[in-house]
């Protein structure tokens, strides 16, 4: 049972497919749970707005709107989401899922994959379809098929040294305690915890702490929070500290992302994620 704070929903089809192909958009309250489940067919999930996370057994994927998480055929995993989310998912038939990625990963979003969920979501295509409509769906998928793979943005690791300083940073993102410091609270040295950054992660212990803080600044700006107390919340001294860093990942300032919304291409390191390994 999830703990009382959060919200159950369960997965919308439990044996088959209505199509080969079917869209679904829906808004998530803040602390939704998709319980663990599988399914015999492929699903892209994508986040309007928020970010969506996908737990399996051995991996912890998280993605801003930027990236979208594909889930083969007959992946077990728990779908969730901290803030409110408005996401989509893109079922695939397991017999139209062959030129896709064989594993769960991150699949970086074009503008013209964007425009396409963007179409679906305020056209959303009901049975019987059209042949445009269906056309529509399979260039959705073909594109998806060429999609680079990214990892997780923001990946997490189940490694025993590793998790508890990941649970911790996630809990508190404005912590900023140096590495040194963590690895003395946590038991074990720093020399360890970046050996471990670097193997389970993909990243260095910087990089992955700001990739938190730019994760954990979406919602806020959404929601409407000033820049000025989004960065003090964050652990910045000032809120110029802050808008560099987001700019250097994201490809635009804060205001510019509250502004244009989280459709926006990302440029610059963000495009960039590296697989979870």
């Amino acid at each position: 049972m999830p703990p009382p704070t959060q919200r159950l929903h369960l997965p919308p089809f439990a044996y088959a497919l209505p199509a080969p192909i079917y869209f679904r958009s829906a808004v998530m309250p803040a602390q939704a749970i998709y319980p663990k489940h599988r399914h015999a067919w492929g699903e892209f999930v994508y986040a309007y707005s928020g970010v969506m996370e996908v737990k399996l057994a051995d991996h912890h994927y998280l993605a801003p709107p930027q990236y979208g998480i594909w889930l083969p055929p007959d992946v077990e995993h728990v779908g969730l989401n901290r803030c409110e989310a408005c996401h989509c998912s893109l079922y695939v038939a397991r017999e139209l899922t062959t030129a896709l990625p064989a594993t769960t990963c991150a699949l970086t979003v074009s503008p013209l994959v964007r425009a396409l969920l963007d179409e679906l979501r305020q056209n959303p295509p009901a049975l019987p379809r059209t042949p445009a409509q269906e056309r529509l769906l399979q260039v959705l998928v073909d594109q998806l098929a060429q999609a680079p793979a990214a990892g997780s943005y923001l990946p997490t690791s189940d490694d025993p040294v590793l998790a508890p300083v990941l649970r911790a940073l996630m809990a508190q993102p404005g912590d900023n305690r140096s590495l040194p410091e963590l690895a003395s609270a946590f038991f074990t040295t720093e020399r360890t915890l970046l050996r471990r950054f670097q193997r389970e992660l993909g990243l260095s212990f910087a990089e992955w702490r700001q990739r938190l803080r730019v994760v954990s600044a979406m919602p806020l700006l959404q929601a409407g929070h000033t820049v000025e107390s989004i960065a003090l919340d964050l652990g910045y001294g000032s809120a110029s500290a802050f808008i560099g860093m987001f700019r250097r990942l994201m490809g635009l300032t804060p205001d510019e992302y509250r502004k244009v919304g989280p459709h926006t291409p990302a440029r610059g390191r963000a495009a960039a994620g590296k697989p979870a390994v």
